[in-house]
């Protein structure tokens, strides 16, 4: 890609990829506010609490350059053919204070002097081509992550700070630096680290702190960050980690959330990678929303009562997110193409937290929506010190309906806990399809297994944990001391003329009981307990958020690029 330079000394790409330039800044200044930070941290920060969120596999790893000819027990089948890629939290630096599970998953509010999340990224990928294997795993080169490789150390805040009075003083002393240009945040503060994504000839690296990074897989399996993307400056807001790509138009659906108003906008990208005008939504008082889903005709806003309130954080000693388990939760159904939010409709279900969403459909009058739900989250759960148990995210599949005409809503429990990370046939996105393919996981969210929902059978009632039987089709068990990470369907064949469960599901795992890390291929049809392939890794690969399959034909044509 040729570059181009711009009247606002922003530099691009012929892609219209801006080059990431940052330029910090050292000097009495920067050592002056790095002082009152040590004081403060002394003062006011618990050092002896271990941060769990940093050992054993969650600890950060360094790059590997493409290593090749792994061993491989079984088959890699063709339609394998491309890279798997998993994202994750990475610090290259020591956190100066607090560390939080989520720091490295980018949950944030956007404001471009200050900004909740931390950490960088780091993408461990697997190249497969005509049965062998590669390994790879490269950070993603963010604004973030160049000043801090420039200073030598983490200068951004995290959400393990951000509570109580301690907190208020670290969204100071990033504000501080901010303004007295110490960190440039020309380029954002972004992470990139949380899902991954591929669209109009870019694999796109997301966090729903900032705009999406773009980058480049190439023949050999190695990534290459090109750069930031703000679809020629029209890209001024936050941007989901989970944008949804619908499978017959070649658009993609996507929205960012913020705490000024308006605290969410919708947006739509052509086919051709052109961003439509921003449509503002209104909702009461800025929240966390993670994700969203789209049907043949409709976007699902999802207005939950995860609430940033900045001053019970410092009156409660609290963070900053706060459940409020006296709001409902309320979904806001937008014809997809609106220009404005006249046409939305909004329905009330009883209050709960969505992370994740599998797909929705029309029915009828109906949109359906399949989701994992959890009652009562509290981030605070996993925020340095592990707990022996987390209650609070006993996330549960569920269906939940919206009637267009009657202005009705319901929801049916599908599961018992705990079930996340549910993945589809992404070619049946935004239209009815049968099976989901979730993630279990343990009491302190460690990912135990894989589990196949049949979305037409009826879930077995008095039933208190989840076994196969009723609308539960299979579950992979990865056994003790193993646990893994989301699971991507790969089909056999592309479209919907294949059987919807023709395929298999790709995953990370690591072995707690030898240290070692490999990639399991199942087959997704049948469930089998004996995976189709096992990749072993040559490094550890620590646990991380969410997977991705590149497919031989996308990386030919960004080969093209």
């Amino acid at each position: 890609m040729g570059r181009k330079e711009e009247d606002d000394t922003v530099e691009r790409t012929e892609g219209g990829v801006v080059v990431v330039n940052p330029k910090p800044k050292k000097g009495v200044i920067g050592k002056a506010i790095d002082l009152l930070e040590k004081v403060i941290i002394k003062l006011m920060h618990d050092s002896t609490k271990p941060l769990h969120y940093l050992s054993g596999n969650f600890a950060p790893t360094d790059e590997t350059p493409p290593l090749k000819d792994l061993s491989v027990t079984g088959h890699l089948p063709e339609c394998l053919n491309g890279e798997f890629v998993r994202v994750g939290p990475n610090p290259k630096f020591a956190p100066v204070a607090g560390y939080h599970w989520f720091d490295g998953d980018g949950y944030v509010l956007y404001n471009p002097d200050f900004a909740i999340w931390s950490s960088n990224n780091m993408i461990h990928g697997l190249r497969i081509k005509d049965g062998k294997a590669t390994y790879v795993s490269r950070y993603v080169r963010t604004s973030r992550l160049k000043q801090e490789e420039f200073f030598g150390g983490a200068k951004f805040m995290k959400i393990g700070d951000l509570k109580g009075l301690f907190g208020l003083f670290t969204v100071y002393m990033q504000v501080l630096r901010a303004k007295l240009k110490v960190l440039d945040i020309t380029y954002g503060n972004g992470t990139a680290n949380t899902a991954l994504v591929y669209h109009h000839g870019k694999l796109l690296a997301l966090s729903e702190a900032d705009k999406p990074y773009a980058l480049k897989v190439m023949e050999d399996g190695d990534l290459q960050t090109l750069g930031m993307l703000d679809y020629d400056k029209r890209l001024a807001h936050s941007f989901t980690a989970h944008p949804k790509v619908d499978p017959v138009t070649g658009e993609m659906f996507t929205f960012g959330y913020s705490q000024n108003p308006p605290y969410i906008t919708y947006r739509v990208i052509s086919k051709g990678g052109i961003m439509q005008d921003p449509v503002p939504i209104t909702i009461p008082e800025p929240i966390m929303m993670h994700d969203f889903a789209i049907t043949e005709n409709y976007a699902i806003m999802m207005d939950l009562p995860l609430c940033f309130r900045p001053k019970e954080m410092v009156k409660n000693n609290q963070l900053a997110f706060f459940f409020d388990a006296t709001k409902n939760a309320r979904f806001g159904v937008l014809p997809r193409y609106a220009k404005s939010e006249a046409l939305i409709k909004w329905f009330e279900l009883p209050n709960c937290f969505i992370f994740h969403n599998a797909n929705a459909w029309e029915e009828g009058d109906e949109v359906v929506l399949i989701t994992c739900r959890v009652q009562n989250p509290n981030l605070d759960m996993v925020n340095g010190v592990v707990k022996e148990k987390l209650e609070n995210f006993s996330n549960e599949l569920y269906e939940m309906r919206f009637n267009m005409k009657s202005g009705a809503a319901s929801q049916k429990k599908l599961s018992e806990s705990a079930v996340d990370f549910p993945r589809i046939n992404e070619n049946y996105t935004g239209r009815k399809q049968r099976y989901v393919y979730g993630t279990t996981l343990d009491s302190i969210a460690k990912v135990t297994g894989i589990i196949k929902f049949d979305l037409h059978a009826e879930p077995e009632t008095g039933k208190a944990q989840l076994e196969v039987g009723g609308n539960v089709q299979g579950i992979f068990d990865l056994g003790p001391g193993r646990f893994g990470s989301e699971a991507v369907f790969v089909p056999r064949q592309p479209g919907t003329e294949c059987e919807e469960d023709g395929g298999y599901l790709i995953f990370f795992v690591h072995d707690e009981n030898t240290g070692k890390s490999a990639v399991n291929v199942i087959d997704a049809k049948t469930m089998s307990a004996e995976p189709v392939a096992v990749v072993e890794l040559p490094k550890r690969v620590p646990y991380g958020f969410h997977a991705f399959f590149v497919t031989e034909e996308q990386i030919q044509e960004q080969a093209k690029l």
